[in-house]
């Protein structure tokens, strides 16, 4: 199967961390998934947390902390009536510090680098994702009160909060993964919870194009219009690799120049020296003190900003970008959810009416052809690889219409047997207008770049 433009989907292992902990779960049988093996857990879940204090030892070194929790636990087992072998100790053992230091059943899931989500049903059913693949997992929660709990846990550390008023939360786990949570009433069945993985380590544009995201020319394109100070904005569906590309071509704006990112929850790893990054903040018990991206994008304007780089226009906050793309704030770069650049125009132009509704379709449409010079599609295919599908340039307007015209496509010419689809990226042949503005900041592509072919 052909790599993602997700380093989390790179293959690892042949048997994960938390596959071989199921393993050593069933080692005896079914011994360790019953009813009696859970309610032992939470037993010593319970007295742990009685006989230590951990305030006390929030201020010792972490892997120290483990350590004598570990031995204060084990001395609570060698105490239970229970007959249990070594192996079970030490794995009862690892459940319980995953209780305490970590989010419980979840952690092994989250320690396997090569799961890119985790999809959890209720507390009885968790999903992965691998590769673009989903896979049904042995993992399971005690109940819902224990999922709410994890959930509860999640959210705390990044000063939100989830309950019976406030049922959904957008939030972040340490490493940036980004988490969605929603509860009951609003969860018919039980508590839904979704975690998108994000790699620590971000792909950088050669590993894109060593897993044949794109070709060579495409990323020396894209490299020229970041550097040039074009506005892009990368389109492309739910998983199709947007905010790992942002991520790459971000690494492309110069090391001097000051950059202010506004998200709705901060995901994006720039690693440029001078970056000042905005968050977006929901409101507080009483509904009041929300803080929208419309907001945080204004704000930003006053922060003398070389680059804005919004994580993810979806509401009003598209009327602000484009202005800020026209009035002197070039080379701007965000993403949007559409299937094509010809449907990413179109909800540009529907958000845009949302933020003011009495605004002509012909005056928006002149904004977008004005502010956009790149419109980059990328996608997730049948066998879970991720590609950028095209790149076109926004040319202007003709008529009422804005016009688009393509510079790079590929084209999916069918499936193998083992179901990996196969293809080829193919220059248009089509100079862009753009070509002028590379020119004038010094840049000039390689004569043949536009009539690259690339079979897959």
């Amino acid at each position: 199967m052909l790599p993602s433009l997700d380093q989390r989907n790179t293959p690892g292992k042949s048997q994960p961390n938390w596959e071989q902990r199921l393993v050593k779960n069933s080692s005896r049988g079914k011994g360790l998934l019953k009813p009696e093996y859970q309610e032992l857990k939470f037993t010593l879940h319970r007295k742990l947390l009685d006989k230590i204090n951990l305030e006390a030892l929030a201020t010792i070194d972490n892997q120290r902390v483990r350590g004598e929790v570990r031995n204060a636990l084990m001395q609570l087992i060698d105490g239970e009536p229970t007959l249990l072998s070594s192996v079970e100790k030490q794995q009862i053992c690892d459940e319980v510090l995953d209780e305490v230091f970590g989010l419980g059943p979840l952690e092994p899931l989250l320690q396997d680098p090569t799961i890119s989500d985790i999809l959890v049903n209720t507390h009885k059913q968790i999903y992965i994702e691998r590769r673009g693949i989903l896979e049904s997992t042995n993992v399971t929660f005690r109940d819902d009160a224990h999922l709410i709990r994890i959930i509860d846990k999640i959210v705390s550390q990044v000063g939100r909060r989830i309950d019976e008023s406030t049922p959904m939360v957008d939030a972040r786990l340490l490493d940036g993964s980004r988490v969605n949570a929603i509860i009951p009433p609003l969860a018919v069945d039980g508590p839904l919870l979704s975690i998108r993985r994000f790699s620590v380590d971000k792909l950088m544009p050669s590993d894109l194009v060593d897993r044949r995201a794109m070709t060579p020319g495409m990323m020396e394109l894209l490299e020229a219009a970041v550097k040039a100070r074009l506005n892009i904005i990368i389109s492309g569906g739910t998983g199709s690799g947007k905010t790992t590309l942002l991520n790459a071509l971000s690494s492309f704006i110069n090391v001097k120049e000051r950059i202010v990112t506004i998200e709705d929850a901060a995901e994006l790893q720039l690693k440029q020296p001078h970056v000042a990054r905005l968050e977006t903040r929901p409101p507080n018990l009483e509904g009041h003190g929300a803080v929208r991206q419309r907001e945080l994008l204004i704000n930003s304007l006053r922060m003398r900003p070389d680059r804005v780089v919004v994580g993810e226009c979806r509401g009003e906050e598209a009327l602000d970008m484009l202005q800020a793309m026209n009035t002197g704030h070039d080379g701007s770069l965000t993403t949007i959810h559409a299937n094509s650049p010809r449907d990413a125009v179109s909800r540009l132009e529907v958000m845009v009416s949302l933020a003011n509704s009495n605004m002509q379709l012909i005056s928006i449409r002149q904004q977008i052809a004005s502010a956009v010079h790149l419109l980059v599609q990328a996608a997730r295919l049948s066998d879970g690889s991720r590609r950028v599908v095209s790149i076109t340039e926004v040319t202007g307007m003709e008529g009422e219409v804005v016009t688009l015209q393509d510079i790079f496509v590929f084209e999916k010419r069918g499936l193998t047997p083992d179901g990996r689809v196969v293809g080829r990226f193919a220059a248009t042949g089509i100079r862009p207008k753009f070509y002028e503005k590379l020119l004038s900041a010094g840049i000039r592509l390689r004569p043949d770049l536009f009539d690259e072919v690339v079979e897959i």
